[in-house]
């Protein structure tokens, strides 16, 4: 039964909202309050149709039927003009900033203060550094926006749409690339905006940030709103529970490790100041979780194992013998695979079809004298999209097209087809709904009981902790320390490590 609870200070009602494209009923009557001074968070998996009901907020589509209001009146939003008129403002992953400019200009690019055709540059400073003091940070209004950190962007994002006098602020996976400390900072500045009234949509992956930001929780499945609630009257497993339709006993499903003969083994890795000394190894079956705050090192050491990056010193040794990647191409052809953290620009070319992404790392098997067997090709792809359930319509469907999680499924499957030995997993999860991470964790097993030696980079210390059989902690290029009773250990102790 959903409940809409409200404190009875409503900012946001969109009630019977309804939307269909071809062969996709995205929204089916869907209903969502947002109270002044309230963070909602809006939960689902990827295709549950959040992204779909804040484009219909913005202005971005136009719902088949439905209505909204906003401070109990009635709105007519058209585009994102009249959205913007509305007081919405959304925040995408994506930000819509200029690098060149200014934080200032970028503030009010669009929207500039300007007298007799001139724009008002000191009162554009002077309102820049306004908002900045609102929402409590230090940012140099003149700053340009490429020499800004990722979370002082998202703030200049923030105080764009306090610009456009936004009463409502949606946040789409707002803290997907920030570091903890930045989180924090984030969260701050959320509780400053409601301190002043403005309502916050939250969307998010990561749950444990719900139960810290959030009044109340909004999930969706499959178009359809499935339960809201207060934070406090729900847990985790409810929340993942409402999210996927059905009950996951354990939500890191790691299997007891087979461990076989050392697979893969570093020695005295370097390269400048971002790695230095890295010495590990890895086993036939072993999960070896790699962990350590932002900037460790611990990405720049997975590129110097696949050729990615050109290492200033040090010996890699696959099965016994000694191998020197110098290229990726190198590293494939040895068999170590790299899913990079940034699957959408490194690990997939998005405007190719799925197809053409799982055949390009593979052309030398699947083609003759020099032309693709197409069909040969089709046949292979066709059983890692059952072996691995792939959600595409076609294999003919742009990468872009599909949710994070089947993107990932498919840079999968083209490393598997290559026939590679050590599997390199940076970030998997990041940004993946808990389903399709919990479909990600069955696979690093099968592939781990496969006799796959498998490297897992990862920020998230949960995921570390339930799906590692070792683990490595990294700080400022350097391995710190080393956990082996992974059942015993915890967050705490990881980040007495990360900090060294």
């Amino acid at each position: 039964m959903v409940s809409n609870a409200s404190n009875g200070n409503s900012l946001l009602s969109m009630r019977n909202i309804d939307k269909s494209f071809p062969g996709v009923h995205a929204l089916r009557n869907v209903d969502l309050d947002l109270d002044k001074g309230e963070v909602l968070a809006l939960l689902g998996e990827n295709g549950a149709g959040k992204s779909t009901l804040i484009k219909v907020l913005s202005g971005a589509h136009l719902p088949d039927a439905g209505s909204i209001e906003i401070s109990g009146a009635p709105v007519s939003i058209t585009n994102p003009i009249t959205a913007q008129n509305a007081g919405i403002g959304v925040i995408y992953q994506e930000f819509n900033l200029v690098p060149a400019l200014t934080a200032w200009e970028n503030i009010f690019l669009g929207n500039a203060k300007s007298r007799f055709g001139f724009v008002r540059q000191a009162d554009e400073r002077a309102a820049a550094a306004a908002l900045f003091d609102r929402i409590g940070v230090q940012i140099n209004p003149d700053q340009p926006c490429r020499d800004l950190t990722i979370a002082q962007q998202q703030v200049v994002e923030i105080a764009k749409a306090l610009s456009q006098r936004a009463s409502i602020i949606v946040m789409d996976e707002p803290s997907a690339t920030l570091t903890s400390a930045e989180v924090e900072s984030l969260f701050n500045v959320i509780r400053e905006l409601k301190s002043q009234g403005i309502g916050v949509i939250y969307i998010s992956h990561r749950l444990d940030e719900i139960f810290e930001i959030a009044d109340r929780v909004a999930v969706m499945r499959d178009g359809r709103m499935i339960q809201t609630a207060s934070v406090s009257e729900v847990d985790r497993r409810t929340l993942i529970e409402w999210m996927v339709g059905r009950t996951i006993e354990n939500e890191f499903p790691k299997h007891t490790a087979n461990l076989g003969d050392v697979r893969l083994d570093v020695r005295g890795l370097n390269r400048g100041d971002v790695v230095r000394d890295v010495s590990f190894n890895v086993h036939r079956g072993e999960v070896l979780g790699i962990t350590g705050l932002v900037g460790a090192g611990r990405t720049e050491t997975a590129r110097l194992i696949f050729g990615a990056d050109i290492r200033d010193g040090g010996e890699i040794t696959l099965d016994g013998v000694v191998i020197n990647p110098r290229s990726p191409r190198q590293a494939i052809a040895a068999g170590i695979c790299l899913l990079t953290e940034d699957r959408k620009s490194q690990g997939l070319v998005l405007n190719h079809s799925v197809l053409h992404n799982f055949g390009l790392p593979n052309l030398g098997k699947l083609s003759r004298c020099g032309v693709v067997r197409q069909a040969k090709e089709r046949d292979r792809f066709a059983g890692y999209i059952k072996t691995l359930q792939i959600k595409a319509p076609h294999a003919d469907q742009h990468a872009g097209n599909l949710s994070g999680g089947n993107q990932q499924k498919v840079v999968l499957a083209k490393w598997l087809e290559s026939n590679s030995e050590v599997v390199i997993f940076d970030e998997p999860t990041r940004g993946i709904d808990v389903g399709a991470k919990y479909e990600i964790y069955l696979l690093i097993n099968k592939l781990a009981a496969a006799g796959k030696a498998i490297i897992m980079i990862s920020s998230e210390l949960p995921e570390i902790l339930g799906m590692s059989d070792r683990i490595l902690v990294m700080h400022e290029g350097r391995v710190t320390g080393e956990i082996t009773d992974v059942p015993n250990a915890t967050q705490e102790q990881i980040m007495e490590l990360a900090v060294q």
